[in-house]
């Protein structure tokens, strides 16, 4: 392998002032982010569960129950990503649809004892991940790396989970 030459005199006037991929934090945030979700994506599909599926079961988890045009806005998916979503998840007996009591042309969505006893085991999966590659930082620094993030969801006003 030859050895590259890094003097001023071997770079063409093209390539001056052109930072390198590593010099960008959103490089760095890119590399971490992927190697964090494809390992964490494998655990969750170990257990029969998509990532976005893991989304919508803890956002169900909290909320107890939801409606499909609610759940679409959390994900920030098309009404027809969610409807694929919410099928797949009855289909394996974790979601049941009912109609809602208030407003009889609205189905509402709720956790079955069986998505209710998964989230948990699902939510340790996200906690052995977080630990694997964050676990080295101290509380401090973790804490720090998280208001870091916060702070550029909040400047940018981004709104949508993440879900891919």
């Amino acid at each position: 392998m030859s050895k590259k030459k890094t003097d001023a005199s071997h770079v063409s006037p093209a390539q001056e002032g052109v930072s390198s991929l590593e010099s960008h934090a959103g490089f760095w945030l890119r590399f971490v982010s992927n190697h964090v979700s494809a390992r964490f994506e494998a655990s969750v599909a170990a257990e029969g569960v998509s990532l976005s599926e893991w989304v919508a079961l803890r956002s169900l988890f909290d909320t107890g129950t939801s409606d499909p045009a609610a759940l679409m806005r959390e994900l920030g998916m098309t009404k027809g990503a969610v409807s694929k979503i919410i099928t797949r998840l009855e289909q394996r007996g974790l979601l049941s649809r009912q109609i809602s009591a208030a407003d009889k042309r609205a189905t509402q969505i709720h956790l079955t004892v069986a998505g209710k006893n998964l989230v948990p085991k699902l939510a340790a999966l996200a906690d052995e991940n977080d630990a694997l590659y964050f676990g080295h930082l101290s509380g401090n620094q973790r804490s720090e790396l998280i208001a870091l993030m916060k702070q550029i969801v909040d400047i940018h006003g981004l709104k949508v989970v993440p879900v891919k």
